[in-house]
């Protein structure tokens, strides 16, 4: 259920109801908007017809039943997009985050250049992974705390936030003391185990699509996070599992005018992964710009050629600075601020 306070209810109002909510057995998530603030009470939908006895409480305008399965992630619970912001980089609204890094740090050498290398080209957060999860256990699996550590160390070098990915729950505590940004990765999309350890941090996570996730599944996976109190979910689409073969997986250009519709949250488009050629990677960055992406996530390397994971779909530094002078113009249009 959604409550919708008066514009002039008070504080002691609000509380009021905030107390009634949680005798009722269901937990309030408060949604300030710009000219009224909404509580949107959370729980089993058993006893959702008690709920509508707050509309007799001082201070309430109405009392609406959320329609969507996700109810926090949904435009019925806020209808202004939500901006999220890590360390003073702001996503979603217009704010556009370009995220730029190797897929895997191998060295302090190699992560400390790449970083160095796409701030200079406008990337405004780093993105680099210690725990990679691979297909196959005899490949390289990351540096683990090592690779957080240098990861720390070009943050220093850069000032740039650092996005990585967290695999397992009982590593959220270690990650997060490095990261800016936690980020989910398409295999752990419905591991709830981890959503739910992640919903109870204070720190913004990037979760991305699972290859055979639908639109509503996604959404219900950011629900998890949200439900546990951690209002600071971006969105990543990073392509999904198909017949095709020319490309690593298809890049669902479609679920980004589909989510805007959908949810407030941000949305940010990996067409690295969604590719897997790096000689794709521009094209697709532009198009997700056009179509309204906040965000993309774009793997560089130094030396694609020896990377130790995704080194065809990386971008040598150079051609990153040229995607990102090339895509200027396209921010410019849709009106997005880099």
């Amino acid at each position: 259920m959604i409550i919708v306070m008066r514009s002039d209810a008070s504080p002691e109002e609000i509380q009021s109801v905030e107390e009634k909510i949680k005798s009722l057995g269901y937990t309030p998530h408060a949604i300030v908007g710009v000219e009224r603030k909404v509580i949107g009470a959370i729980g089993d939908e058993r006893g959702k017809d008690q709920l509508q006895t707050l509309e007799s409480f001082p201070g309430v305008e109405e009392v609406i039943p959320i329609l969507k399965p996700y109810k926090l992630a949904s435009r019925e619970v806020k209808h202004d997009d939500s901006v999220i912001d890590v360390n003073g980089v702001e996503v979603g609204a217009g704010h556009f985050a370009l995220i730029a890094g190797p897929c895997s740090v191998e060295s302090m050498d190699q992560t400390r250049t790449a970083a160095k290398l796409v701030k200079k080209a406008g990337a405004n957060m780093l993105r680099g992974g210690a725990f990679k999860p691979r297909t196959s256990p005899y490949c390289f699996q990351g540096l683990e705390e090592e690779g957080l550590k240098i990861l720390a160390e070009a943050k220093k070098d850069t000032g740039l936030p650092i996005v990585t990915e967290v695999m397992n729950p009982r590593e959220v505590d270690l990650v997060a003391r490095y990261a800016d940004v936690m980020q989910v990765g398409a295999r752990n999309v419905q591991n709830f185990s981890l959503l739910r350890e992640l919903g109870k941090i204070k720190k913004p996570i990037l979760l991305k699509r699972g290859m055979m996730t639908t639109i509503k599944e996604f959404l219900m996976s950011a629900e998890y996070i949200l439900s546990e109190g951690n209002k600071e979910v971006i969105l990543c689409e990073r392509g999904i599992r198909t017949f095709e073969t020319a490309t690593r997986n298809t890049l669902d250009i479609s679920c980004i005018p589909v989510l805007k519709k959908e949810t407030h949250l941000p949305i940010v488009i990996d067409p690295s992964h969604a590719t897997g050629h790096w000689d794709m990677v521009e094209s697709m960055s532009r198009a997700s710009v056009a179509a309204g992406a906040d965000g993309l996530m774009i793997e560089v390397h130094p030396d694609p050629k020896n990377a130790f994971s995704d080194g065809p779909q990386s971008l040598k530094p150079e051609k990153f600075a040229k995607l990102v002078e090339n895509l200027r113009p396209f921010l410019q249009l849709m009106g997005k601020t880099l």
